[in-house]
């Protein structure tokens, strides 16, 4: 075979190779891309944008979490459905229909509520966080995690034919201004409508729809992943900003937000010690031991959620014993099941000294799978990640960390 002949085969299999068109990009490392670690959170119009554009990057390991199940009208938005998926689970579904756009990626699925049943350590796996939801509450929470670990976050909101996508990375900017620093009073007053006067989820606030299109999902999704590139890559991004789209006009600009002094996001922790141990494992009093062992005596734990430990009636005095998320408690069980009247809810966010139910495992108590339950002592704070969980959270995603 002569030699131009040998160079022009070895050049046709280059240009037929998947990727071979991003490697004409100068700075392209599509090995980045590959090993990258994203996780995605809500599988719904934005999110399946968002996962179709990962598959066509070549993203390597993809984790994806929605609690919802596949409607009708979902098919008008999300490329990932098909009619006969209704009534499945979102997360699992889109899992599937990645993985046949892109068969080489290592993707797993969530099905439950990111709030109060996805743990912490997942956050800390990832590289790059992406969130397509319709809700405050729960881009609250992915902020505060994050922020905790140290992880970027691309945040994705459409409303009609309108849009923004906004970057917090606490990397580039642990100093500067995350979600929770852009939220207005409004914004706060919207937040608070999601819960009762005694701090129950309301069921009618679940079914709140937002009205999107196909079209605005892509443009911001677009910027999304865009914006996910660059961090893999290691180039500026838009951090601290947002890119702002509006459909009718088809203008877009970008606005730079600022810290707010008073933001609660803003409380990094000093380490994360890593645990083969799993939430069902440890009880309260062996992490009590642990943290003051790390921090001294004082030391108290704070968990990445409200734990609801007990339901009250004043009227009876019925008391019942809950122990778990409260996420997970629906207004109506708010009703004394003897009286009928309203029931007091007991809450705990932090543990410190003797508490009545030491004995109890984390699991017991409503601490997720693979969760990082942090103590602190004065401005100390440190986190514990239960990595025993990490398996079976992570699927075919885990990785047994080296010795």
């Amino acid at each position: 075979m002569s030699e131009n002949i040998k160079i022009n085969l070895e050049e046709t299999e280059r240009e037929n190779e998947r990727f071979h068109r991003f490697s004409l990009i100068s700075w392209w490392d599509q090995e980045r891309l590959k090993n990258a670690k994203v996780l995605v959170i809500g599988a719904g119009a934005l999110g399946n944008e968002i996962l179709k554009n990962l598959a066509l990057l070549g993203i390597g390991n993809v984790l994806i979490a929605d609690l919802d199940k596949i409607e009708n009208s979902n098919l008008s938005r999300s490329i990932l459905y098909r009619a006969e998926d209704n009534g499945q689970s979102k997360a699992a579904t889109a899992a599937a229909r990645v993985k046949e756009i892109y068969p080489d990626m290592n993707i797993h699925f969530f099905d439950g509520n990111v709030i109060y049943d996805l743990g912490a350590g997942v956050y800390h796996w990832a590289d790059v966080v992406l969130g397509g939801l319709d809700n405050r509450e729960a881009r609250l929470s992915i902020n505060r995690n994050c922020w905790r670990v140290n992880k970027p976050w691309i945040d994705g909101a459409i409303e009609s034919i309108d849009g923004v996508a906004r970057v917090f990375d606490p990397n580039k900017h642990l100093d500067g201004p995350c979600y929770e620093c852009t939220m207005s009073e409004n914004d706060w007053k919207l937040l608070n409508k999601r819960r009762s006067c005694n701090l129950l989820t309301r069921d009618e606030m679940q079914g709140g729809k937002t009205p999107t299109t196909p079209t605005i999902s892509s443009v911001i999704a677009g910027i999304q992943c865009q914006e996910t590139v660059k961090l893999i890559h290691g180039l500026e991004t838009i951090a601290g900003k947002g890119f702002n789209f509006n459909g009718l006009s088809c203008n877009s600009y970008l606005i730079e937000y600022t810290q707010n002094e008073d933001c609660m996001s803003h409380d990094p922790p000093q380490d994360i010690i890593s645990l083969q141990k799993r939430t069902d494992e440890m009880t309260v009093a062996g992490l009590q031991t642990l943290a003051k062992e790390a921090l001294g005596e004082g030391t108290e734990l704070e968990l990445g959620r409200d734990i609801l430990e007990k339901l009250v009636c004043l009227s009876c005095g019925h008391e019942e014993n809950v122990f778990t998320s409260l996420g997970n408690v629906r207004l109506s069980q708010g009703i004394c099941p003897q009286c009928g009247k309203d029931r007091e809810v007991k809450t705990f966010y932090t543990i410190r000294g003797d508490v009545p139910f030491a004995d109890k495992t984390l699991a017991e108590i409503g601490v997720p799978k693979f969760d990082i339950v942090w103590a602190r002592n004065g401005v100390t704070l440190i986190g514990f990640e239960f990595n025993g969980d990490a398996a079976e959270v992570l699927g075919s995603l885990y990785r047994p960390t080296k010795e």
